[in-house]
Protein backbone atom coordinates (compact mmCIF):
# COMPACT_ATOMS: atom_id res chain seq x y z
CA UNK A 1 0.00 0.00 0.00
CA UNK A 2 1.37 3.05 -0.24
CA UNK A 3 -0.74 6.25 1.12
CA UNK A 4 -0.46 9.54 -0.97
CA UNK A 5 -2.24 12.17 1.02
CA UNK A 6 -3.86 13.31 4.36
CA UNK A 7 -7.81 14.05 3.60
CA UNK A 8 -9.11 15.26 7.01
CA UNK A 9 -8.18 14.70 10.49
CA UNK A 10 -10.49 15.35 13.73
CA UNK A 11 -10.06 16.80 16.90
CA UNK A 12 -12.70 17.30 19.85
CA UNK A 13 -13.35 20.97 21.20
CA UNK A 14 -15.02 22.18 23.92
CA UNK A 15 -17.39 24.11 22.04
CA UNK A 16 -17.77 24.57 18.07
CA UNK A 17 -18.82 27.80 17.69
CA UNK A 18 -15.69 28.72 19.48
CA UNK A 19 -13.02 27.04 17.36
CA UNK A 20 -14.81 27.83 14.24
CA UNK A 21 -14.61 31.62 15.31
CA UNK A 22 -10.49 31.03 15.94
CA UNK A 23 -9.93 28.85 12.98
CA UNK A 24 -11.98 31.50 10.62
CA UNK A 25 -10.93 34.90 11.71
CA UNK A 26 -7.63 34.09 13.37
CA UNK A 27 -6.33 31.28 10.92
CA UNK A 28 -8.41 31.90 7.61
CA UNK A 29 -9.96 28.76 7.35
CA UNK A 30 -13.50 28.26 5.63
CA UNK A 31 -15.91 26.76 7.75
CA UNK A 32 -17.95 23.56 5.95
CA UNK A 33 -21.81 22.03 7.23
CA UNK A 34 -22.05 18.44 6.23
CA UNK A 35 -24.72 16.76 7.91
CA UNK A 36 -27.11 17.73 10.66
CA UNK A 37 -24.42 19.84 13.14
CA UNK A 38 -21.46 18.59 11.37
CA UNK A 39 -18.92 20.87 10.91
CA UNK A 40 -15.54 21.07 9.20
CA UNK A 41 -12.67 23.81 8.94
CA UNK A 42 -11.22 23.36 5.36
CA UNK A 43 -7.89 24.38 3.97
CA UNK A 44 -6.10 24.07 1.28
CA UNK A 45 -7.23 20.34 0.22
CA UNK A 46 -7.58 19.14 3.38
CA UNK A 47 -10.27 19.49 6.36
CA UNK A 48 -10.49 19.44 10.36
CA UNK A 49 -13.82 17.76 11.01
CA UNK A 50 -15.22 18.92 14.32
CA UNK A 51 -16.38 16.56 17.42
CA UNK A 52 -17.86 18.17 20.97
CA UNK A 53 -16.66 16.56 23.45
CA UNK A 54 -19.34 14.59 24.51
CA UNK A 55 -21.19 14.38 21.48
CA UNK A 56 -19.06 12.56 19.53
CA UNK A 57 -20.06 10.98 16.12
CA UNK A 58 -19.04 7.47 15.65
CA UNK A 59 -16.14 5.72 15.37
CA UNK A 60 -14.39 7.75 16.85
CA UNK A 61 -10.71 7.77 18.58
CA UNK A 62 -10.44 5.43 21.54
CA UNK A 63 -9.13 7.97 23.60
CA UNK A 64 -10.46 11.54 22.99
CA UNK A 65 -8.79 14.62 24.33
CA UNK A 66 -9.88 18.10 24.14
CA UNK A 67 -6.17 20.07 23.75
CA UNK A 68 -4.05 17.27 22.87
CA UNK A 69 -3.06 17.98 18.86
CA UNK A 70 0.08 19.32 17.36
CA UNK A 71 -0.84 20.63 14.30
CA UNK A 72 1.25 22.04 11.92
CA UNK A 73 0.50 24.46 9.10
CA UNK A 74 1.91 25.22 6.31
CA UNK A 75 1.13 29.42 5.03
CA UNK A 76 1.95 31.07 1.62
CA UNK A 77 2.04 34.13 3.52
CA UNK A 78 5.30 35.77 4.82
CA UNK A 79 5.67 34.54 8.26
CA UNK A 80 5.82 37.91 9.40
CA UNK A 81 2.93 39.19 8.02
CA UNK A 82 1.50 36.22 10.25
CA UNK A 83 2.87 37.85 13.77
CA UNK A 84 1.70 41.07 12.88
CA UNK A 85 -1.93 39.40 11.96
CA UNK A 86 -1.78 37.06 15.02
CA UNK A 87 -0.77 40.06 17.15
CA UNK A 88 -3.74 41.96 15.75
CA UNK A 89 -5.93 38.95 16.66
CA UNK A 90 -4.86 39.38 20.58
CA UNK A 91 -3.59 35.65 20.01
CA UNK A 92 -0.26 35.00 21.76
CA UNK A 93 2.55 33.92 20.37
CA UNK A 94 4.21 31.61 22.43
CA UNK A 95 7.48 30.62 20.44
CA UNK A 96 9.41 31.50 17.23
CA UNK A 97 10.11 32.75 15.15
CA UNK A 98 12.39 29.51 15.05
CA UNK A 99 13.91 27.09 12.41
CA UNK A 100 12.20 23.44 12.07
CA UNK A 101 11.88 20.61 10.20
CA UNK A 102 8.74 19.59 7.99
CA UNK A 103 7.94 17.20 6.30
CA UNK A 104 9.54 18.59 2.98
CA UNK A 105 12.42 20.20 4.08
CA UNK A 106 13.37 23.34 6.92
CA UNK A 107 11.03 25.63 7.92
CA UNK A 108 10.70 28.48 9.97
CA UNK A 109 7.62 28.73 12.16
CA UNK A 110 5.74 30.33 15.01
CA UNK A 111 3.65 28.28 17.64
CA UNK A 112 0.52 29.48 19.10
CA UNK A 113 -2.61 27.86 20.77
CA UNK A 114 -5.99 27.39 20.02
CA UNK A 115 -8.81 28.26 22.62
CA UNK A 116 -8.57 24.42 23.45
CA UNK A 117 -5.42 24.70 24.07
CA UNK A 118 -3.62 22.79 20.83
CA UNK A 119 -0.74 23.66 20.24
CA UNK A 120 -0.57 25.13 16.56
CA UNK A 121 2.40 25.88 14.29
CA UNK A 122 2.23 28.20 11.33
CA UNK A 123 4.87 27.39 8.99
CA UNK A 124 7.06 28.97 5.66
CA UNK A 125 9.35 26.19 4.22
CA UNK A 126 12.83 27.74 3.97
CA UNK A 127 14.28 27.43 0.41
CA UNK A 128 17.97 27.82 -0.09
CA UNK A 129 18.95 29.67 2.79
CA UNK A 130 16.02 32.41 2.53
CA UNK A 131 12.94 32.85 3.79
CA UNK A 132 9.86 34.31 3.90
CA UNK A 133 11.26 36.51 6.59
CA UNK A 134 13.25 37.92 3.68
CA UNK A 135 9.94 38.48 1.15
CA UNK A 136 10.53 34.98 -0.30
CA UNK A 137 7.63 32.34 0.40
CA UNK A 138 7.55 30.57 -3.29
CA UNK A 139 9.10 26.73 -3.39
CA UNK A 140 12.32 26.51 -5.56
CA UNK A 141 12.13 24.87 -8.86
Amino acid sequence: MEISHLDHLVITVKDIPTTINFYQNVLGMSVVEFGAGRFALAFGQQKINLHQRGQEFEPKAESVQVGSSDLCFITKTRLMDVVTHIEQQGVAIIEGPIERTGAMGKIVSIYIRDPDGNLIELSNYLHHGKDSRDGNNEPSK
